[in-house]
Parts: C-alpha cells; structure tokens; sequence
C-alpha cells in the first residue's frame, strides 16, 4: 500500500494504491465550519445531487447510466464531525483491468456529473425533484423519533449541552427544511462549491499521475483554502451535581442512557487508552458492567458503553424496566468507580487489546474501510493500521487508572417505557 498527498491549490487529492480488489473507490469531502442554522440545508443538496442531474434528471435515468458503468455504485453522505459539517460524494466502480479502458474517465465523469452539473435552472433547482428528495429527509428526520434507542441518545446529548455541537442533529430540523425553496439549496450548492474545505481519496490498483492528470483536467472547482480549527470538542466546565431527565413513551422497555464528559486528553489517551477501558468497562460479555448489571443482578436486556473521541464524551446505554432504575444506575456508578481504583486484571487488559488488534486487521478486508482510515489520519490526526497495533499494546494499567479519573458524569437520561419484558432481546 502507498500513500501519496497532493496539493491541488483548491483542494487536496489523496491517492492510496492498493492492488488487493478489484475496485477503485473515490470519495469527495466538502467540509465547512459546522453551523447549526446550514445543517438541514446540507443535506437536502447532498441527497438532491444524487437524485438527478441536468444530463440524467431523473432517479432512473440516473440508475441506467450507472448501471451502463458496469454497475457503478454512487451515492452521498452526511456527518457531523466535531466542529465541523461534512457531506461526502462517492462512487466505486471496476478497475479497467476487467473491463474497457476507458472506465475509469467515464466513472469520474458521472461523478462530475453528479457534482458540478445539477439540475439547475435560473439558478434555482428544478422543482419536482426538489419535493422529492425534501420529502424523503423529512421521512429521515421523522423515522429518528420511532427508534427508542436514537431517540434517547439525541436526548442526551441535548441535555448534557443544547449549545454544543454534539448536540446538533446530523439529519437537520423540520422546521428549517419547511422553510427551504429551490432558490435557497442553489445558494447552499454556491456556497459550498467556494468556501468549503475539499479532499479527494482515491483508493484501488491505480497509477498516481494518471489519476491526478484526470482529476485536474475535470474538477474545475476554486475554493479558498483557509486555516482550519481542530474537529475535537474539550469541555472545561463539570457539573458538580448530576442531571437527571426522565420521559415517558409507549414502549416496552425503557432506555437507560448515561453521558460523561472527559477531561482533555492528548491523541494517544484518545485513540488507545480510552478504547481500552471502555472495552473493559462495557465491551462485550466478560465486561464489568455486563457481569455486574445482567449477569449477577439480572437488571438489564443489555449494556455497554463507547466513548467518542472526537467529543470527548463516554455514553453508557442500557434497557431496563423502569422499576430497575436506581438499582441499575448505582451499580453502573460502583464500576466507574471501581475503574478509577484499578479493579480489573491485566487478563482484562490482554483481552481489550486482541478485541482491538482483531478489529483494526479487519479493516483490511475492506477498500472502504481503509480509505476511511486514512480519511481519518487526515482530520484527526490518527495513525494509521499498522502503528495502531504496534501502539495498542503499550497500553498500561496505571494509564488506564490515570484515564478513568478524567470521566467526569454528566446527564443521567432515561426514556420511560413500560415493565413488559422483551424476550428478544434477552440472549
């Protein structure tokens, strides 16, 4: 595998050649400072850009030509990242190899296509479409509130901080998207094709020059590179009392939900420490939660905990029925607890590292997943596969200890349901 970098003035163009599939994959990231007021907007144009476009304008003519690419897959993605809006363009489409030569021109053409000849008329879209795909994100925004488990997670982080942005709904708001016309999305399209942030990665068995010679010749686009802030969120401020919210829903089973707020933390705290103890904490079934609260209290359907490096924020989930909910929330606070006093072996902390070895080599049987580990390296600052297993393991007790005093308990949510058992999740 090689890793090539290039400055291309308006934007940057990441090459990674790697001849295990068949497949070239490139992905386009637009990434502008993250506005909550931007975030609706964002993502109808992402969704719309994939719909149609001047030359295929509709859904199906669309489907058609990239089925004529040898099935070229394609589509958008939308993310909130730390301080910052991403909305991703990609394609993924056969090397040449094993099919005609000119492949991979006419798979960057409708990726161009796709990005810089929209359906646009008097600088407005075309309208048809427009209700389309507006309609299709309001099912998105609406369908968050029927899954009880996102449901409770966007709660959380709304209580823990309404200001911040982890607090913003990648998907945007009803209200914002009600108010949204063809003329305004158009404004959005200009705004982001000369103010964002652009990085192309090209991942496959592919030659570099060729590659940036094609990507010179067609992506004409001229945004202002500008200083760019850091993606990660610190906080400065803990509650010294935690808050607790409770709400009621018509479900069966009630979603425990606990955010912590982590005090600063240096990238290697972040990328291995950090993943490491939650894994201990509640990671799986040998976990100390998992044990603690299902295990020997039988007080849950599930649980576990992650941590978000970006945010610096360790989540707790778990479902009880409601009448657990003091029992079961003093027991997760005895082993965050227990954590900070070293209650785990070094077989706990052999066990995290194999967990994390394994995942980070399954990342190689996969062109996505490489390529989104190298987006990766790129906005945070993380290494890469291989210095992340060499790292791993120099993960210690005494940092993990160290890393546990810095949890600080913030905002207790739990979404109220009823005391019916659900079996299915019971395994």
């Amino acid at each position: 595998m090689n890793y090539t970098n290039y400055n291309m003035g308006p934007y940057n163009l990441h090459i990674i050649k790697n001849d295990d599939f068949k497949a070239i994959n490139i992905k386009v990231n637009f990434k502008s400072k993250l506005d909550k007021n931007d975030i609706t907007a964002r993502n109808l144009l992402r969704l719309y850009l994939v719909n149609n476009t001047k030359l295929y304008p509709t859904e199906r003519l669309m489907n058609v030509a990239s089925e004529e690419l040898y099935d070229l897959g394609y589509g958008s993605q939308g993310l909130v990242s730390g301080n910052f809006s991403i909305i991703s363009f990609y394609v993924n489409f056969l090397n040449n190899k094993y099919t005609e030569e000119d492949n991979l021109e006419k798979s960057i053409d409708f990726l161009c296509e796709i990005l810089f000849n929209p359906n646009v008329e008097r600088k407005k879209f075309e309208n048809k479409n427009f209700n389309i795909v507006k309609e299709s994100l309001k099912n998105t925004i609406e369908s968050k509130k029927e899954n009880p488990r996102q449901y409770a997670l966007d709660r959380l982080l709304e209580e823990m901080d309404k200001k911040s942005n982890y607090a913003i709904n990648p998907n945007g708001y009803l209200a914002d998207l009600d108010k949204l016309t063809e003329k305004d999305l158009y404004k959005t399209y200009e705004k982001m094709l000369t103010k964002d942030i652009v990085d192309i990665f090209v991942i496959g068995d592919v030659s570099a020059n060729e590659i940036k010679e094609l990507i010179s010749k067609k992506f004409l686009i001229n945004t202002i590179k500008k200083p760019v802030c850091t993606h990660f969120i610190d906080h400065d401020k803990f509650r010294s009392r935690v808050k607790t919210v409770k709400e009621e829903q018509d479900i069966s089973q009630s979603k425990l939900y606990i955010g912590c707020k982590v005090d600063k933390l240096d990238l290697f705290q972040k990328q291995y420490v950090a993943n490491i103890y939650s894994f201990i904490l509640g990671g799986g079934p040998d976990s100390k939660l998992f044990q603690s609260v299902r295990e020997k209290n039988s007080l849950c359907y599930y649980v576990s905990s992650s941590f978000k490096p970006i945010c610096n924020l360790l989540i707790i989930t778990s479902g009880i029925d409601k009448k657990d909910y003091k029992k079961a929330v003093g027991l997760i606070k005895k082993e965050i607890k227990s954590m900070m006093n070293g209650d785990f072996s070094q077989e706990d902390i052999d066990k995290a590292v194999a967990t994390y070895i394994n995942s980070c080599e399954a990342i190689y049987d996969s062109e996505v997943s490489i390529l989104n580990n190298y987006v990766t390296a790129e906005y945070l600052g993380f290494d890469l596969m291989e210095e992340r297993i060499k790292k791993i393991k120099t993960v210690t007790k005494d940092m993990i200890v160290e890393f546990a005093k810095k949890i600080h308990i913030d905002t207790i949510y739990l979404l109220q349901g009823g005391d019916q058992n659900e079996q299915e999740d019971l395994q």
